[in-house]
């Protein structure tokens, strides 16, 4: 017996996930609001790509008019020349930069060089994160200033890491990462005071986060991490306390659901490797030094080791 589609359900009629008012009935609240959010956010991207459109059109018809004069030519010529910085900047990212201030299309302050790669208009995401990372004092200061920019009142922890890990791609050396997360950690909780005891808990609460994503999302790792193993693994992060477990609950339930970062196994590129050399019960974001002596687990091991220190100096 065959039925014919249209008549067994037509086409206007049946349920789509891109209705908007369209939401399916076996959703619990938690994913009802993350579906609301996501068709906010592609409303506002559909909204964004439509402007950038219009911009990019009016930006062609204001070359081909300017071409035909010389102060035109001049114009074009400082279009030529930012263009010519990123393609510099994406090959390079210090020469990038100076090539820029060289030419006079930016200032060499931090405060400016932090717009520059906010904005990252045709600017590569990898190098981004290679500049932000580097240990100069300089290249601090336009970290300080590039993660100030972000505004992260308000949102839980697993919403702010996504909006940072968009702007930049993570490189792979566990110092830079380091640098970077810290200077994170620093920011959400001057947005968000009192969320945490300390940075230091925002700092190894957000690795455990990453950490997540890549195990949950990661084809090799096989024995994937349950809600209670993380719970686990987190005890004792906030100044020797116990985080709420409906706060590391809903983490792990959005992570699982929705990818924290859209190129999760193209970067982190130790730590990808990393994590498939570990076996169930020793994933990363456990914190123990002894399993391995990779930088991660040193960095981890010893923000715990502080925060345990930090709490008994405390105790009377």
């Amino acid at each position: 017996m065959t039925f014919d589609s249209d008549t067994y359900m037509p086409k206007s009629k049946a349920p789509k996930m891109d209705d908007l008012d369209y939401i399916p009935a076996d959703l619990s609240p938690e994913e009802r609001s993350e579906l609301e959010e996501i068709r906010r956010r592609k409303g506002a991207l559909f909204l964004e790509i439509q402007r950038l459109k219009e911009e990019l059109r009016e930006a062609i018809i204001e070359v081909e008019g300017l071409e035909s004069s010389t102060e035109g030519s001049k114009t074009l010529q400082k279009s030529r020349h930012v263009a010519m910085g990123r393609k510099k900047f994406n090959m390079d990212p210090k020469k990038g930069i100076v090539f820029l201030v060289e030419n006079e299309l930016l200032r060499h302050t931090s405060e400016d060089i932090a717009q520059f790669l906010y904005k990252g208009e045709g600017l590569n995401k990898t190098a981004i994160g290679d500049y932000l990372g580097e240990r100069d004092d300089f290249n601090i200061k336009v970290l300080q200033a590039f993660v100030d920019l972000h505004e992260f009142t308000d949102l839980n922890l697993v919403q702010a890491l996504r909006q940072f890990l968009w702007s930049f791609r993570l490189p792979g050396e566990a110092q830079k990462i380091d640098r970077m997360m810290e200077a994170f950690a620093q920011r959400y909780c001057h947005c968000n005071p009192g969320v945490f005891q300390s940075t230091d808990t925002c700092y190894v609460l957000s690795f455990s986060i990453i950490m997540l994503n890549t195990s949950l999302h990661n084809p090799n790792v096989r024995d994937k991490p349950t809600v209670e193993r993380f719970i686990s693994m987190n005890r004792g992060i906030n100044d020797g306390g116990d985080l709420p477990e409906e706060l590391l609950r809903v983490s792990v339930n959005n992570i699982s659901q929705f990818l924290l970062y859209f190129w999760a196994n193209e970067c982190l590129g130790e730590l990808k490797n990393w994590v498939k050399r570990l076996n169930g019960n020793d994933l990363v974001f456990c914190f123990r030094s002894a399993v391995s002596v990779d930088p991660f687990y040193e960095m981890l091991a010893a923000r715990k080791k502080r925060i345990s220190l930090k709490k008994k100096e405390e105790q009377p």
